[in-house]
């Protein structure tokens, strides 16, 4: 296996016009031999670029890869020593799976035996042994992502690359294969990057997860610290689905706490306790966006009213939308949509209703409306 680094590493596109295309810029990371790090982001962030750059399919325009203590900008991309598996499986139609499972080490010169020794223990690992002689028009789409990956799993490569591998597979399809990759990854303990646009598959794969946008790396970190602690907006909206609730107010200074109070006549006011909100004390008089997460508000079930518990505020309900053990209810409070994530079961006819909810005041956060970046 191998560490993975990246640094300072920039791709610019010539364009047209006068200024050309950066899609990344002065990007540096490390990824630790036989660590799962995750690439998550929007289309256009830079994820895909870099997984390419790493396996040798895009030149480095600024910057050093290095695969362990090798850089390996000029390496050409067949000795990297390095797998990608991407969102289309890309399989030889003419070719069986086991053919196409085969295929690199029979261009690398592997004997018969060892080719068959591969391919079999590949197949056994990710259930493909019955449909091996069958060729993918033959297939479902998850046994051709499967065979995709075992065509990678064959190579024992140093280095696997995933581009956005389940984007074409459906909800149960997704589930299935991101399991399989899960435990390819404990089974060998390979150093694994996976770029992904899906925010669950970001928080649920991984040791690592690196959140970009506009070719920058916006957080580093354990997944469960990203979620809790986003260093700004953009991560802080880009994880967790629903997203996190956006509402824009004003911070105003009480005697012993301080008092967000949403914009536009909202009916969400909340008291925060001043000595717990140092870093929040400059920002009063100015705009600010708090941030709370669906599952951090609650339906009030008491016969209090607004302002009688913390937290706690009057609001519409515009849809239910039933999920199961839990009920996604999207909310009016007069100036903002807010999704509360109940464990209440609500159904539609609740829709219409004024009821009263409870923000748990603790997990909230605070964002700099200019600069975007949380404060506390």
């Amino acid at each position: 296996m191998a560490r993975v680094s990246i640094k300072n590493v920039s791709k610019v596109y010539p364009s047209a016009k006068p200024e050309p295309i950066t899609v990344l810029d002065d990007v540096s990371l490390e990824v630790d031999d036989g660590e799962f790090a995750v690439l998550a982001g929007p289309p256009g962030c830079g994820k895909s670029t870099i997984l390419r750059m790493i396996a040798g399919l895009e030149q480095v325009s600024k910057g050093d890869i290095f695969l362990g203590d090798r850089r390996v900008n000029e390496v050409p991309a067949k000795d990297r020593e390095i797998a990608m598996v991407f969102r289309d499986d890309a399989l030889y139609p003419n070719m069986s799976a086991y053919d196409n499972m085969a295929f690199g080490l029979k261009r690398r010169d592997f004997s018969k035996a060892e080719i068959e020794k591969r391919v079999r223990e590949a197949a056994a690992i990710l259930g493909l042994d019955e449909v091996l002689e069958l060729k993918p028009s033959a297939l479902d789409r998850v046994q051709r992502q499967r065979a995709a990956i075992g065509r990678a799993m064959v190579r024992q490569p140093r280095v696997w690359l995933f581009d956005e591998p389940l984007l074409n597979l459906d909800g149960t399809q997704r589930v299935d294969i991101r399991t399989e990759i899960t435990k390819l990854h404990q089974r060998l303990g390979a150093t694994m990057i996976y770029g992904t646009g899906d925010s669950i598959e970001a928080l649920a794969m991984g040791d690592r997860l690196v959140v970009m946008n506009n070719g920058a790396v916006q957080q580093n970190g354990a997944p469960s610290a990203l979620y809790r602690e986003p260093a700004n907006l953009f991560v802080a909206g880009f994880l967790g689905r629903p997203p996190m609730n956006f509402i824009h107010g004003e911070l105003k200074r009480g005697r012993d706490s301080l008092l967000f109070s949403e914009r536009e006549g909202g009916t969400i006011e909340i008291r925060l306790p001043a000595s717990e909100w140092l870093a929040a004390q400059e920002f009063v008089g100015k705009p600010v966006v708090l941030g709370i997460r669906p599952e951090e508000i609650q339906v009030n079930q008491s016969t209090q009213q607004k302002g009688a518990v913390p937290g706690g505020f009057a609001a519409i309900v515009e849809v239910v939308e039933p999920m199961g053990a839990e009920t996604n209810l999207y909310l009016s409070t007069g100036a903002h949509s807010v999704v509360c994530r109940s464990v209440s079961p609500f159904d539609q006819k609740d829709s219409g209703r004024r009821m009263q909810f409870e923000i748990d005041v603790p997990k909230v956060h605070l964002f700099d409306s200019m600069s975007l970046r949380r404060l506390i």
